[in-house]
């Protein structure tokens, strides 16, 4: 079954709930909460792997029930399975019912038990679906998906070039649905053939953290139905910046949230209208700031083991922001670790526009007096590349060249290598490096197509806005 089938089929299931009065949110969360039964259950008759669902509550039970008795028993089910210990408490934490009127639930449930099987899919269900579904939602609400999701395409890039070995450890510190959980399993698993190395990988490898509590269900669901996970779970729900923990990791790939400010709104007693801003109290970072990007990478540097390495998504400004903190923050970055390789991704390719993203590919060095930096490779697969949702999706095939000069690191047009000395000479540290000319810009047969054109230009006002707005909130935060 293809995405587009696999979402369309799901998406059919909105229509059944509109009526209700149904968000998109809690839709997607229903949905997902009867197919982890479904799939369950298909887990137990097709494949033979034993259930963590207790047999009152499972999809059989669940299925063989009509009218008032079926909305009474989904609603025990889902406050009887929160309960639970270990994966199943992670998964159906907190969960509600929302589909109150038991003719609509009987016709999602029958519609659910009459597709499948899902568990034979081979692709990241649960993620696709929600991703799927905010596509869906971003082309019919004028407001958007509202949430940035790695595009598959880069997260199988990033996993292909950092390569995690079996017996490495894998962390996630954002790990929104288990994307790059899941390519680095499925990377990692055909590695060996022993038995109790492919146990350790499933059951003692992999850790996710993400502070939405709905999301962590998804990536708890992901993980589970791959077979990861030994009744624990392996993602738990809390916010990874307010502690590094004691784990270090082999492996770090992650695509932090985007939001620049750590803040929130208080209204007090007198219904006066105050923000605080949410800092971070942590002795290892040796930068305070409240740009969360950089708060990410200072966390990444942390939880890195002595040797580990790591693949991440942060946007531009991480790369060029002035000040104290974000110079800091790139010379440390520069001269205690290896920081190898940089990637400029293409716009057009996030659910709202106004992205201009990067991958970072760093590799921890022991304490050294000597920079680790020697040189910094750049590919820049942005200029005159021309990529949306839509008509020119991203495709893996597109990152070929990349992964080519990645591994056999020789200058090429779009290959570019700097030196550790070019680098520190540059003006506040910038490492916003680019150097193609805009093809567009001296022939007008170079332009793309109108319909990617808009795009663009709705990027670039985006992208102007956003910086407009930082701006603003600079200036509040000094008169405050």
């Amino acid at each position: 079954m293809t995405r587009e089938q696999l979402v369309s089929k799901v998406w059919n299931y909105a229509h059944v709930l509109r009526d209700q009065g149904v968000s998109y949110g809690d839709y997607v969360e229903q949905i997902t909460f009867l197919l982890f039964l479904k799939m369950d259950q298909e887990r137990v008759e097709l494949l033979g792997e034993p259930s963590s669902v207790p047999p009152q509550w499972n999809w059989a039970a669940l299925v063989a029930e009509d009218g008032e008795a079926l909305e009474a028993q989904y609603r025990r089910a889902l406050e009887a399975l929160g309960k639970e210990d270990g994966l199943i408490g992670t998964i159906f934490r907190k969960a509600q019912n929302k589909l109150s009127d038991p003719a609509k639930l009987k016709r999602v449930v029958s519609l659910i038990d009459t597709e499948g099987p899902w568990i034979g899919m081979t692709v990241d269900v649960k993620g696709e679906i929600y991703e799927g579904l905010l596509e869906r939602n971003a082309s019919e609400v004028k407001s958007g998906a509202g949430q940035y999701f790695t595009p598959r395409p880069v997260i199988e890039t990033i996993v292909s070039c950092v390569a995690p070995r079996i017996g490495e450890t894998v962390c996630d510190p954002a790990c929104g649905t288990g994307g790059f959980l899941l390519a680095a399993y499925d990377h990692m698993k055909g590695q060996s053939q022993d038995r109790e190395k492919l146990r350790e990988l499933r059951h003692s490898s992999f850790h996710g953290v993400d502070i939405v509590d709905e999301v962590v269900r998804l990536c708890a669901m992901n993980l589970y139905l791959h077979g990861i996970g030994n009744g624990g779970s392996p993602v738990v729900q809390r916010d990874a910046l307010a502690s590094a923990g004691t784990d270090r990791f082999d492996v770090v790939l992650t695509n932090p949230p985007f939001g620049k400010k750590s803040s929130y709104k208080v209204i007090g007693e007198d219904g006066q209208v105050t923000t605080e801003r949410e800092n971070y109290e942590r002795d290892d970072f040796k930068f305070t700031t409240s740009n969360k990007q950089f708060n990410f990478l200072q966390h990444i540097m942390t939880i890195l083991d002595d040797t580990g390495r790591a693949g991440v998504v942060l946007p531009d400004n991480v790369l060029f922001e002035a000040g104290r903190a974000g110079e800091g923050i790139r010379k440390r970055l520069l001269e205690q670790f290896n920081f190898h390789t940089l990637l400029r991704l293409p716009t057009g390719i996030w659910y709202s526009p106004g992205v201009k993203a990067n991958v970072l590919f760093v590799d921890k060095r022991p304490a050294s007096r000597e920079a680790q930096t020697r040189e910094l490779w750049v590919y820049d697969y942005r200029t005159n590349v021309h990529k949306t949702l839509k008509t020119k999706r991203l495709v893996r095939e597109d990152f070929d060249d990349f992964i080519k000069c990645y591994n056999d690191r020789q200058e090429t047009e779009r290959f570019r290598r700097f030196t550790y000395e070019e680098l520190v000479a540059r003006d506040k540290l910038n490492l916003d490096i680019f150097w193609l000319k805009d093809d567009s810009l001296e022939d007008l047969d170079a332009l793309p197509e109108p319909d990617v054109l808009a795009t663009e230009i709705v990027e670039n006002l985006e992208a102007a806005l956003e910086q407009f707005r930082s701006v603003i909130g600079d200036l509040n935060e000094v008169v405050e």
